[in-house]
């Protein structure tokens, strides 16, 4: 069989639990569309998803089962991603403290969305990590290399989804943050958020 259809059910079933699971990319999203408006959060759902496939295509093609056998590398990657991370908490806190217009433009804040979304995504091991340990489950009497691949495919795409709505429902209220209490309690909880998610990297 070349694949197996009669997984796809409790996949399915499995993939909309972790996708509703907030994490990283959901704060980051939300916090762009929000301040910078919808174009920005789609830019940043680009780099995320470029980053995803990047990963997943590093797990089909085999070079996952590698980097799992050495790890070390996993270990870096994990302590570059919660640098990152730690770096984006760091930066919200500064443009906190810097504010002082409080009728700044809110474009202002999108600093090149697309690579801070990759970034994110590629610099966070846990993808990985998930396709390995997720996607093989899946696999049941399905030829390994196709099966996982439209695993994968299914799994991005419900992903890409769920993260557009946030994208569409964060951007449709972007006009009303101009205030500066919505903005700074905004980035305080987002910094908070990344600062935390940091910590857990590394935990």
């Amino acid at each position: 069989m070349f694949l197996d259809f009669g997984q796809i059910p409790a996949f399915l079933i499995a993939c909309v639990v972790v996708i509703l699971t907030p994490g990283v990319d959901a704060f980051l999203l939300l916090r762009t569309s929000m301040r910078s408006g919808t174009r920005a959060g789609l830019w940043a759902l680009g780099g995320i998803h470029a980053a995803s496939f990047v990963q997943v295509g590093v797990v089909i093609s085999g070079l996952g089962v590698v980097l799992a056998r050495y790890p070390a590398v996993l270990v870096a990657l994990r302590w570059v991603g919660a640098a990152y991370l730690l770096w984006l908490a760091l930066s919200i806190a500064r443009g906190l403290l810097r504010r002082t217009k409080a009728d700044e433009p809110l474009e202002a804040v999108a600093d090149r969305p697309f690579r801070r979304g990759f970034l994110t995504n590629i610099t966070n091991p846990k993808m990985l990590l998930f396709s390995l340990a997720f996607l093989p489950q899946f696999i049941g009497a399905g030829q390994p290399t196709a099966q996982l691949a439209m695993l994968a495919a299914l799994f991005l795409g419900l992903a890409a989804l769920w993260e557009l709505l946030i994208v569409i429902a964060a951007g449709r209220v972007a006009g009303g943050l101009h205030r500066p209490g919505v903005t700074t309690a905004l980035d305080a909880v987002c910094a908070a958020v990344f600062l935390t998610m940091s910590v857990g990297l590394v935990l």
